[in-house]
């Protein structure tokens, strides 16, 4: 485990026994069980752990202006920062933002609790691919979809050249790398699934493999890799694009989407999903097992679940809604963007809960970290 992540960690953990100790609820029995919620009740402030940069700000503001609540955001930058603190129990969290994969981990952990669906009667306008049958929690008991998108890499034409091949290799190719004059200006996510799943496509290999020699090779390139790299970044690896910091980055598609349009030429960039394959993934929102206001965790959830709300979101950030009541607000552009809705999906993957084998994947990427 590397220190940057120790340190995160304690500090998060620092954070929110304080956050814990300030807040708090009597709405939880002594099993932690909440009493029903009712449509538009709320139970206190809502403590919300998202990922960064993830929600428009004025729909927190409406929220709390509808509502008489505040709205207090922390940020984690991977499914596996956040896991541990939510899982010690006692975060004082209310709402969470997991993966699909990290979904089925906290279920089994008993660390979300089941969504009341009374509580939540938006949940009719999802998209009926995502209002059942997902892998990681098919009949949506624990987890209502969020956003959905793509993982890919990001690029700088200026630098690449407007001929880039649309390959891993940029990161996992020493050769190519050389050849463009890119080693020390890419950065590729510090997340485990994510980073050694990219490794596993460009060998032609699933990024859900159980196969400990298949790991070890995809562990190989990512710690060949890592001598080309600027940094490993969760966070700021599109801004880091943008100023020319970097000229390679492996990221989220809407975060790029939003930083190229900010950009002086938006034309300089360029994001996808290199041809050997990616990870498509959906985010969810949970209640956690022991939020202090777990009725203002339900309100919430429907609030996003709003035709409007959720349109509002998805032409904030460029992330695709599974909301089919939003379509019809959605920016025409966002709608018809290929990187917010891709047509072919045929070489994506969704990050799946492996198991035990779980454990493997952090393993393999905290040595070829080094």
């Amino acid at each position: 485990m590397n220190s940057n992540f120790l340190l995160r960690l304690v500090a998060g953990l620092a954070a929110v026994t304080l956050f814990a100790s300030c807040g708090g609820s009597d709405d939880q029995g002594a099993s932690g069980e909440s009493a029903a919620c009712a449509v538009d009740q709320v139970d206190g402030d809502l403590n919300l752990f998202n990922w960064a940069e993830y929600i428009d700000p004025d729909l927190k503001t409406a929220f709390e202006e509808q509502y008489g609540v505040a709205v207090n955001e922390d940020n984690y930058d991977s499914n596996e920062a956040m896991q541990p603190i939510i899982s010690a129990g006692n975060s004082g969290y209310d709402l969470i933002v997991p993966s699909d994969y990290m979904v089925s981990i906290l279920i089994e952990a008993g660390d979300v609790a089941p969504v009341q669906r009374d509580a939540v009667p938006n949940l009719v306008n999802l998209d009926p691919e995502f209002a059942s049958g997902l892998p990681f929690d098919p009949a949506g008991e624990y987890s209502v979809p969020y956003q959905w998108g793509t993982t890919g890499l990001g690029v700088d034409l200026a630098v690449v050249g407007e001929d880039v091949p649309h390959t891993w290799g940029l990161v996992f190719d020493p050769e190519l790398r050389a050849e463009l004059g890119i080693d020390g200006k890419i950065t590729l996510l510090n997340d485990p699934r994510e980073t050694m799943g990219a490794a596993l496509k460009y060998l032609g290999f699933s990024l859900n493999t159980t196969s400990q020699d298949e790991l070890d090779q995809a562990k190989a390139l990512v710690s060949e890799a890592t001598g080309g790299l600027a940094a490993y970044e969760s966070d700021q690896y599109d801004e880091l694009l943008a100023s020319g910091n970097t000229a390679v980055a492996h990221g989220y598609s809407g975060n790029f989407l939003v930083q190229f349009d900010e950009a002086d030429d938006p034309d300089q960039y360029t994001y996808f999903v290199p041809d050997e394959g990616g990870t498509r993934w959906v985010d969810n929102m949970a209640v956690v097992a022991d939020a202090p206001h777990p009725c203002t965790a339900h309100t919430f959830m429907n609030f996003l679940l709003d035709a409007e709300n959720g349109a509002a979101l998805t032409n904030w950030n460029y992330y695709a809604s599974p909301n089919a009541a939003a379509v019809e607000f959605i920016d025409q552009e966002v709608l018809e963007d290929p990187v917010v809705y891709p047509t072919d999906t045929s070489t994506l993957e969704f990050i799946a809960d492996t198991g035990d084998f779980e454990t493997n994947f952090s393993d393999a990427f905290i040595e070829a970290k080094g």
